[in-house]
């Protein structure tokens, strides 16, 4: 393990929250902060090991060097009195950590800048320094704890929680989000559920709410993409309903609606989806003649030609 490198002591005081839905099988970390790029320092997470808040004073090894010990079957308590009995500047430390099958363990320096402090409980632990009051971590846990839904959106409102309990005494800059499974993942490209960030914005919580509403409609799209190559088209015009629900203004969503209802030969269908889409850019059009090249088009020429509105184009 690397330790006390003079480049990871960056000053970030901050709130942020550390969580597990073991009915979900998900784990994640949000957080949000006055400096830039919060994102980059201070969450941790991998899938089927654990979830990592470095913060205050931070001390950016312990995230991988957390992560390790998580991985070799230690505690978060282990692992955190490890990480901290190999720190001398532990004093000026907040850190949270949380794993699978075990409590969560956070720890607040008593060198951090007042108003600072952690709180505990089941599956989830919040912490915050350097705020404007004592009120952010209660708030928060309370406001988690009567939360519903989604884990990912559960998060966001407890940072919500803290904002409006008072927050970062120097105001707010950036956010992240970010979540994984509880179980291992065969392929890297599956290990991260979520991972948004704000770097740096007047709004970061209400840009990365923005942020993850977008998530959410792509999700249901590709739902929606893998329930028609399972030939299940209910489930898929479902899904694309829900996700231009979400984001009825985007035509990238409505275009692919429109190429999936087409290729399984409802023209019909697809033709309001296209007008909607050319009609605010005709760069669609031209994309649309290029997808047969591709195999990603799958209709007649005079199919091609209806959707295009001009016999003989395509």
């Amino acid at each position: 393990m690397k330790t006390n490198s003079i480049s990871k002591n960056l000053l970030i005081p901050t709130y942020s929250i550390t969580a597990i839905d073991k009915e979900a099988e998900e784990m994640g970390v949000a957080v949000q902060s006055h400096f830039f790029s919060v994102g980059s320092k201070v969450p941790w997470a991998e899938a089927g090991v654990g979830v990592i808040a470095t913060q205050a004073l931070v001390n950016v090894d312990f995230g991988p060097d957390g992560l390790e010990l998580l991985r070799k079957n230690l505690s978060p308590d282990e692992a955190l009195k490890l990480l901290l009995s190999r720190d001398e500047g532990r004093d000026s430390r907040q850190v949270a950590i949380l794993s699978p099958d075990h409590p969560p363990a956070a720890h607040t320096g008593e060198k951090c800048i007042k108003e600072a402090g952690h709180i505990t409980g089941e599956n989830y632990s919040v912490q915050a320094n350097m705020m404007l009051n004592n009120d952010v971590c209660e708030r928060m846990a309370t406001v988690f704890e009567r939360s519903t839904g989604p884990l990912a959106e559960r998060l966001v409102q407890a940072l919500f929680a803290g904002e409006e309990a008072g927050g970062d005494i120097r105001g707010k800059q950036s956010s992240a989000l970010l979540t994984v499974s509880t179980t291992l993942k065969p392929s890297i490209n599956n290990s991260r559920l979520i991972d948004l960030r704000v770097e740096d914005s007047p709004e970061p919580l209400k840009e990365l709410e923005r942020l993850l509403n977008i998530h959410r409609a792509y999700e249901h799209a590709n739902n929606g993409d893998n329930a028609l190559e399972r030939k299940d088209i209910e489930t898929a015009l479902f899904e694309f309903a829900k996700a231009e629900e979400l984001l009825p203004d985007n035509q990238e969503l409505k275009f692919w609606h429109a190429v999936s209802l087409a290729n399984i030969g409802r023209i019909e269908e697809s033709l309001k989806f296209f007008r909607q889409v050319f009609i605010k850019n005709d760069n669609w059009m031209e994309l649309l003649r290029r997808l047969p090249r591709s195999g990603l088009l799958l209709v007649s020429k005079e199919d091609m030609e209806r959707i295009l509105g001009s016999p003989g184009v395509a």
